[in-house]
């Protein structure tokens, strides 16, 4: 094929993916009576309703240290809930990389479970699991710890076939033991970037629990429904402003972390 034949046939080929995405856009808005052109001309009166309303007042700092003890929760089950998700998540890991499985069914079977675990999301889980544990912090942590152990096992299988394989068949060319290998080979190796996706879901998780605790009844989000449905907004807006904050600095510390791992 010559070169402007290829460009020709790219172009027509974008071009197609763009009127399809045009036509999807254009028949979602009928279905749903969207209209761009209204939203956009209501989304200043939105935006002065929003200053006018959500700001802190006297009242709202008040509820300052009870903010702050849900927040706490929030952040103690998404790092509790993630950092047990690794646990487990390594174990299968080790079991589904095709450089350490010790069959070619154990790889299957792992990365089946963790497929299922990751493509269903969070709020999916949370709603799923209400109807066995009822509105409870068991339901918030289990839809995080469900959701990052899919994620986790996906990226530590990659990151063990991408990282250990030469080390690994180095070792076994010497006739180390498989937990010898694991031990002194694939868990240093990977070691730096699983912890760099370990503080990533953490990271995740602390945003995801606000909309889990709303389902669940638990934690920052919970507390945030109470004060939005009661139309206490200026206490509401102090407690988005909180977990804005709040998120900032878990990130920056993380990516503190990163920097000094990898």
């Amino acid at each position: 094929m010559l070169p402007h034949e290829y460009l020709l046939r790219r172009r027509v080929w974008a071009g197609a993916g763009l009127a399809i995405i045009v036509a999807l856009a254009s028949g979602a808005s009928w279905l749903t009576d969207f209209d761009l052109g209204r939203a956009l001309q209501a989304f200043p009166e939105a935006a002065s309703w929003a200053v006018a309303n959500f700001v802190p007042d006297a009242a709202a700092w008040k509820r300052l240290p009870k903010i702050l003890d849900k927040l706490n929760e929030t952040i103690l089950m998404a790092v509790s809930s993630s950092t047990v998700a690794a646990v487990f998540a390594l174990v299968f890991a080790i079991a589904g990389a095709r450089t350490t499985a010790v069959h070619p069914l154990a790889g299957l079977v792992s990365r089946g479970i963790a497929t299922v675990f990751r493509n269903i999301d969070v709020s999916a889980w949370a709603l799923i699991l209400l109807f066995s544990f009822g509105q409870s912090a068991y339901t918030g942590y289990l839809a995080l710890f469900f959701v990052t152990f899919g994620f986790l096992v996906r990226v530590m299988i990659e990151t063990i076939d991408d990282v250990s394989t030469d080390s690994v068949e180095a070792l076994r060319a010497t006739g180390a033991a498989y937990v010898a290998i694991i031990s002194q080979s694939v868990i240093p190796a990977c070691l730096p970037r699983m912890l760099s996706w370990v503080l990533f879901m953490i990271e995740t998780n602390i945003r995801s629990a606000t909309l889990v605790g709303i389902l669940t009844g638990t934690g920052i989000g919970f507390q945030f429904d109470l004060y939005y449905k009661s139309f206490n907004y200026p206490a509401a807006s102090l407690l988005v402003l909180v977990v804005v904050l709040a998120v900032l600095a878990i990130e920056v510390s993380s990516n503190a972390i990163r920097r000094a791992v990898l």
